[in-house]
């Protein structure tokens, strides 16, 4: 190898690299022996590194990457997404980013959503699911928070980052009988390994099918939840709730692996999404039904019906709850994640979120 030649690729790269970096997918600049049909040669180039190679009428004009830099040819290699390993549910000092484990102290575990502010105060709140931060309603304002959550090894006080704010009540019923569920029921525990996602009961009709492109579908509804009774289920519109840091500097605004949302849009069929949970980190996935009315099942015989809900392809397990969606090429909020299925995920549309909540980014 020339190190004269190694000397003016170093110089090409360094000349080039701030262009080459801006280019819509470039994730990095290198120098390096040049591939060719999938094989290594022995001719140097400016490596240009992209998450996923694209068809030459799939780019801008803006976005292309020039055969050569400086008199020099370049390279491009498909790399991947490339994302540093945290471990989401592990114990963050002294940053905990949005995205990883948290935890009303008498439940499991969820994911912080965001850094939210108080409309009125401008007060920073963590944002989150009732079920996570409100132990789903058996809570009292005050209560202390984990990071990370008790299943992650999280424990007081050593732990305690936050206290409850407030929540939004979820109206639950009983599976099993018809009208809510007595306000003196105790909420079920929840299963190990994380605040789970509770499970999903879909009353949208074949229509979810679509989303697998098969003839199956996901658990009916019982009979016996048939709103015969004069006593009418009472439906819910978010699985909400903050909390109020001890220590406002100890969370960080961006969600790991993503960045700091910097404002909120609508959900639309088709839109590619993703998000960052205590569970399965980064994942990524595809608006599929809009407008949808669920049955969520809290464990044991209660259930919660719910609204004006976001349906999209599985993207999320037990523990991811709370996570919030954010559009796939944009760090624009689409909404707040709280129930799933092994077939699917679900969402309140974050602008519903953010007014119930009274807050915003």
């Amino acid at each position: 190898m020339s190190m004269d030649l190694f000397r003016q690729l170093l110089e090409a790269q360094r000349l080039a690299q701030d262009d080459l970096l801006r280019r819509k997918g470039v994730v990095g600049v290198a120098i390096g022996f040049r591939n060719y049909n999938e094989q290594v040669t022995d001719q140097l180039a400016v490596a240009v590194l992209v998450d996923q190679k694209k068809p030459v009428e799939a780019l801008s004009a803006d976005d292309l990457v020039p055969q050569q830099v400086n008199g020099m040819r370049t390279d491009v290699i498909e790399i991947g997404r490339l994302e540093a390993h945290v471990d989401p549910r592990a114990r963050f000092r002294p940053n905990v980013p949005a995205g990883v484990s948290i935890g009303h102290y008498k439940v499991t575990a969820g994911t912080i959503g965001a850094v939210v502010f108080d409309r009125n105060t401008g007060e920073p709140l963590i944002l989150s699911n009732n079920h996570v931060l409100a132990n789903s309603n058996n809570a009292e304002i005050g209560d202390a928070i984990l990071q990370p959550g008790p299943t992650d090894h999280g424990v007081r006080p050593d732990d305690v980052v936050a206290k409850l704010h407030r929540f939004e009540m979820l109206r639950f019923y009983s599976d099993y009988g018809q009208g809510p569920a007595p306000p003196t029921t105790t909420p079920p525990l929840l299963p190990s390994g994380g605040c789970d996602i509770v499970d999903l009961f879909v009353t949208v009709g074949n229509a979810f099918a679509k989303i697998n492109g098969s003839a199956k579908r996901l658990t009916a509804v019982p009979a016996a939840k048939a709103q015969t009774s004069s006593n009418p289920i009472v439906p819910n519109q978010v699985d909400a709730a903050l909390a109020r840091p001890n220590n406002p500097m100890l969370f960080q605004q961006s969600i790991a692996n993503i960045g700091r949302p910097n404002g909120a849009k609508n959900a639309q069929l088709g839109m590619a999404i993703r998000k960052h949970g205590r569970t399965t980190g980064y994942t990524e996935g595809t608006v599929m039904l809009l407008n949808a009315t669920v049955d969520v099942s809290y464990g044991e015989d209660l259930q919660a019906r719910f609204v004006g809900q976001v349906i999209t392809s599985p993207m999320s397990q037990g523990g991811d709850s709370g996570a919030l969606i954010v559009e796939g090429d944009s760090l624009n909020a689409v909404g707040l994640l709280f129930a799933g299925s092994r077939r699917a995920s679900i969402f309140t549309p974050i602008s519903v979120v953010l007014d119930i909540m009274d807050v915003t980014f």
